[in-house]
């Protein structure tokens, strides 16, 4: 695939769309037009509007977005994609949706015989820029080989979760599972400060133990011990990702007994924090409620 449209080039989306932009002509569009000059900047392709993407000649049209429900808007709204695209068209959401509301627009675009796949990724933004991002796809098995080349471009690390909707289904559980892991860590830490330990050991210590992780190896160390740097993740978008995985809970009889508490303690976290927060900001409830503040204890430490 030579030529590729992309929809959506916010954090996530530009670190993608980059990576792309390495080996194939990217035909771009976001509603910030200031993020699309950045990308065309960078020798990418303006299109006039998602209409315009589709209308691009592109192969594959990849969509990035916060909602499902802006991926409907943008494929079916007025200058839509889908009004500018023929049969046998592809589009690869890599927003973090709504596995059902994809199954629906497949079934939906399937009938104008447009091919609709979930894509969505995990990593972060550094994973992005890096190539090292994990990208889980749910798609028919001829379609994930037809994609597979293209997102080559972006990480090698490609993963075929199952038909349409797996996708979106795995991240929505692998956010789940990092989100109570986070909850159950920035708890030690607080814990930990106020028992005496220094916190840039106990991330040390903790990376190297049964509890390591994501959390304890990269988060710690490098965002919250330090001074609260933001990882470029809102706290409302987790939030969102927390309250779609136990929707799909619901939806399928699966009691979701930890996820349903962690999505609770983000809920809370919004209320107490505000919506425009970041992701690393989370660990002043568990300050708050410890009465510590680890970030003055490390830097005790380090005087």
């Amino acid at each position: 695939m030579s030529d590729i449209g992309f929809i959506g080039l916010g954090n996530m989306g530009a670190a993608l769309a980059r990576r792309l932009l390495k080996q194939h002509t990217l035909h771009v569009w976001d509603l910030n037009p200031a993020a699309t000059d950045v990308l065309v900047a960078e020798g990418a392709q303006a299109a006039d509007g998602p209409g315009g993407v589709g209308a691009s000649g592109a192969e594959l049209i990849i969509t990035c977005l916060p909602t499902s429900a802006q991926v409907e808007e943008v494929i079916f709204g007025a200058n839509g994609v889908a009004d500018a695209l023929g049969e046998g068209a592809l589009i690869a959401d890599m927003t973090t949706g709504d596995p059902l509301a994809t199954k629906a627009m497949a079934a939906r675009l399937a009938e104008c015989g447009i091919n609709l796949i979930d894509a969505p990724v995990s990593g972060g933004v550094v994973g992005a820029e890096q190539g090292t991002i994990a990208i889980m796809i749910g798609a028919p098995e001829a379609l994930f080989e037809r994609v597979k080349p293209a997102f080559e471009s972006i990480s090698p690390n490609i993963f075929h979760a199952g038909e349409t909707g797996a996708g979106h289904a795995m991240k929505l559980i692998n956010n789940m599972i990092s989100s109570c892991v986070r909850l159950a860590t920035f708890e030690g830490l607080a814990l930990a400060t106020k028992a005496g330990i220094e916190p840039m050991r106990f991330a040390e210590i903790l990376s190297k133990g049964s509890g390591r992780g994501y959390v304890a190896d990269t988060t710690l160390p490098n965002y919250v011990i330090p001074g609260r740097k933001d990882q470029n993740f809102g706290l409302a978008l987790m939030h969102k990702d927390l309250t779609l995985a136990t929707k799909l809970g619901q939806d399928m009889g699966a009691p979701l007994m930890t996820g349903n508490y962690a999505r609770e303690v983000f809920s809370f976290a919004l209320n107490e924090l505000g919506k425009d927060v970041d992701i690393t900001q989370l660990i002043r409830i568990f300050e708050r409620a410890a009465g510590v503040d680890i970030c003055a204890a490390q830097q005790a430490v380090d005087l």
